[in-house]
């Protein structure tokens, strides 16, 4: 059993022209993509045809030389994969409850304004069930992600106030939802109502 080659390797490797680095990159990582993009488009056979138009762009991109994400392979595909599914419900003209600000983002769902009262208390109880969560999460991911989501700061107020950089920042915020989500899904959290 050799050693685990690291995701940057692969890409790397894929680029220099060794085909099977990329079918190891997209078997790592089609579970953790595929349930993404399910759970925004809850369609079997749209999910298929985003996760293969989202491999065709890592494809396309890789081959051209444009990739440079500093070895973040995951986030830059699940980044591909979410403007995907939002150009899916842009020609289907029905956007998703969720606002493309380059994050995807739990707390979207919480944010639609005209709730009425039985659905105001899941939203408070959702609420208060995400601020749980939020506080299992390391402090320095839980830190930029309270500060974003509950203050409303930019990434570069966030890189000013704590001293990292606003790469560092967004890796920080990145890992945090990646971290939530696998937290709601071992719990089988339902944040939509």
């Amino acid at each position: 059993m050799g050693q685990i080659l690291q995701d940057s390797v692969l890409v790397s490797n894929y680029i220099k022209g060794d085909e099977c680095a990329l079918g190891v990159l997209i078997e790592r990582h089609k579970q953790r993509i595929y349930s993404f993009i399910y759970s925004k488009v809850l369609d079997r056979d749209i999910t298929e045809d985003i996760f293969q138009d989202t491999f065709i762009k890592v494809i396309r991109t890789l081959k051209k030389g444009n990739y440079n994400e500093e070895g973040k392979f995951l986030p830059w595909v699940m980044r591909i994969s979410h403007n995907l599914v939002i150009d899916h419900f842009r020609k289907n003209n029905r956007m998703p409850k969720y606002d493309n600000n380059g994050d995807f983002n739990i707390f979207s769902v919480l944010s639609d304004t005209n709730l009425n009262a039985e659905n105001r208390i899941i939203k408070t109880q959702v609420e208060n069930d995400v601020r749980r969560l939020v506080d299992e999460l390391p402090a320095d991911q839980k830190e930029v992600l309270l500060m974003r989501m509950y203050q409303d700061l930019s990434f570069k107020e966030i890189s000013e106030k704590t001293g990292v950089s606003i790469n560092t920042a967004l890796g920080r915020m990145r890992y945090a939802l990646i971290n939530l989500r696998k937290v709601i899904e071992k719990h089988n959290i339902v944040l939509t109502n």
